[in-house]
């Protein structure tokens, strides 16, 4: 029996792929469970989604390959939400602001702020929050 993994994929869907129901058929055809944190359509009809995609590896490829006949481009980095070294002064507004603890301090001796990117939700409450504008979004 496959083991259950879940992995984190941000998805960018080309103009013309944007309204058909993918999914809908991850989850009923593929025997996924998809949770998603984030989905943009911008004005050229283009989209953005940011999710987490639990099943067997088996599914879960076969789900992308699926994905993959819609022209979609998918990134298996997971990474909607980065965090910019050189701006950030570890300053430590945003810590208390994360729901997850996605950004939190790795070592309270030294109070430098480490960002877990598995534990984001991309909830870009981080973004909003950040005064040097260290946390940004690919979308």
């Amino acid at each position: 029996m496959s083991q259950t993994v879940t992995k984190k994929l941000m998805l960018y869907f080309p103009r013309c792929e944007c309204e058909k129901p993918i999914i809908y058929h991850l989850v009923k055809d593929h025997n996924l469970v998809v949770n998603v944190y984030r989905a943009k359509v911008t004005p050229e009809e283009e989209g953005y989604l940011v999710l987490d995609v639990t099943g067997t590896e088996e599914d879960i490829e076969r789900g992308m390959e699926f994905v993959k006949t819609f022209h979609v481009s998918i990134n298996t980095t997971g990474k909607g939400v980065t965090l910019d070294e050189q701006r950030c002064t570890h300053c430590g507004h945003c810590v208390p602001h994360c729901p997850t603890g996605a950004l939190h301090f790795a070592d309270p001796a030294t109070r430098r702020v480490d960002f877990n990117e598995a534990d984001c939700i991309e909830c870009l409450a981080c973004i909003r929050i950040c005064p040097y504008r260290a946390c940004a979004s690919v979308f």
